[in-house]
Formats: C-alpha cells, structure tokens, sequence
C-alpha cells in the first residue's frame, strides 16, 4: 500500500519541479530581457517622472512639504540610503505577509474537528458530536467519553 502511494505522488513532484523551473526562468527572463533589448535607455524610478511631469506641467511650482529625513541631514538622501531603505521595508512586509500565511496554514493543520467547525462559523454547542465521533473512528482515533 505504501508503494502505491509513494509512486501516485512521484508525477506530483516532479510537476512542480518543473513548475518551479519555468518560473525561476521567467523571472530571469523579464530581469534581463529588457536590459538587452533596450540598451542605451534610461531606467528611473516614478518619482523621477513625476517631478519631470510637475516641472514640465507648471515650471514655477514650489514644493509645500519636504521629507522628514531630508530635513534632519540637512538635504537629499543619498541613492543608496533610498535603496537601502526601500529593501528592508519590503524585508518586512514580505516577512508580515508569510508570517500570516504560515500561522494561517498551521491553524488549519493542528486544528481539532471542534476548532474547525468553529473556524465555519459553527458554535459548539451547534456541533454534532455524534459525527465527530464517527469521524475520529473513521480516521483511526478512539475517543474516550
């Protein structure tokens, strides 16, 4: 019985290997592709653009904020301190959204059957236990009453 099972899950993996490969390929495709297809072009950011727009727009309008870091060192933060910091605030969004994921995932593994039909929206007192029990029977569990 086992073997059956290891080798229905066999294509399983293998399919997602593949799968990883033709992302990781797509993503290093669109990384490259337009650094080779359009040498000589100037990459810069939307900022850059949208001041270019303003100026272009109305030439004599003058800024009515400026950024809190630019204020306390006393001028405009150098490129590398805007990439340094754009990097970790992705760090940590990207960390915020996998933590919520995981605890999300793990929930719903090491959930008891009562905990789940709570999750549905189900009070307690609303679960049939008489269901739980055939369940936990059928699932190889023996509860005592």
């Amino acid at each position: 019985m086992a073997e059956s099972t290891a080798t229905a899950q066999q294509p399983k993996k293998s399919h997602t290997k593949v799968l990883v490969l033709v992302i990781v390929i797509a993503v290093i495709l669109m990384i490259f592709v337009p650094l080779l297809t359009m040498k000589g072009a100037e990459f810069s950011g939307s900022d850059d653009a949208g001041s270019d727009m303003v100026e272009e727009v109305s030439p004599g309008y003058e800024r009515w904020a400026t950024p809190v870091l630019e204020q306390i060192i006393g001028g405009e933060l150098p490129s590398e301190m805007e990439s340094l910091l754009f990097c970790v605030q992705t760090g940590i969004g990207v960390g915020v959204i996998f933590y919520c994921l995981g605890y999300m995932v793990a929930r719903k593994k090491f959930a008891t059957p009562q905990q789940l039909a709570g999750d549905e929206g189900l009070g307690l007192d609303e679960i049939d236990e008489d269901a739980v029990d055939a369940q936990d029977t059928k699932d190889g569990r023996k509860t005592s009453a």
